[in-house]
């Protein structure tokens, strides 16, 4: 029976969320699988993998063929690694603790990339909500001198009729004392 390790979508549409797992070549693709390796979500960043790799790993030496998206991810997730050094300790070309040892260095190195981007993405996303702060800032910063701009106009059109009134009230008075 060909076995092949591949992914089999679920979550709803648009919304991808994938089971990774060791299933007959035959069957159909959201069909009957043999295990359950892990989880895939493409949905976040970076992408959420969660893998049983000596599972994996399992089935690797039982000959089954990943899928290229499936071999990408245990790639990732270093089975591929483990895998190729269990090879070299079936041939004796080194021990089993030293390819344990190399497969340790390899994760905690792994692991420092995706530290580092988690982190840079962290940056990045404070820069841009500082940045449009920023920029709502000076909108209101605008907004307001426009606001006292415009009302030190109505002030001083409200001192210039007030200005106009005494002028007009002024000349009538005279007008009427002139009259008596």
């Amino acid at each position: 029976m060909p076995v092949k390790i591949r992914l089999q979508r679920h979550g709803k549409k648009g919304k991808p969320f994938y089971w990774i797992v060791a299933a007959d070549a035959r069957s159909k693709r959201d069909g009957r699988f043999l295990e359950k390796l892990g989880t895939y979500n493409p949905n976040v960043n970076p992408a959420s993998i969660d893998l049983d790799v000596d599972g994996a790993v399992k089935w690797l030496q039982n000959g089954a063929q990943p899928t290229d998206t499936a071999k990408a991810i245990l790639s990732y997730k270093g089975a591929l690694l483990k895998n190729h050094l269990a090879g070299g300790v079936k041939k004796g070309a080194l021990t089993e603790e030293q390819a344990e040892e190399k497969y340790q260095a390899w994760l905690s190195e792994k692991e420092g990339s995706v530290d580092a981007k988690k982190e840079a993405l962290a940056k990045a996303e404070a820069a841009a909500k500082a940045k449009a702060l920023e920029a709502e800032k000076e909108v209101n910063a605008k907004r307001e001198a426009a606001a006292k701009a415009e009302e030190a106009e109505a002030t001083a059109e409200a001192e210039e009729a007030a200005t106009e009134e005494t002028a007009e009230a002024e000349v009538t008075e005279k007008a009427s004392n002139e009259e008596e």
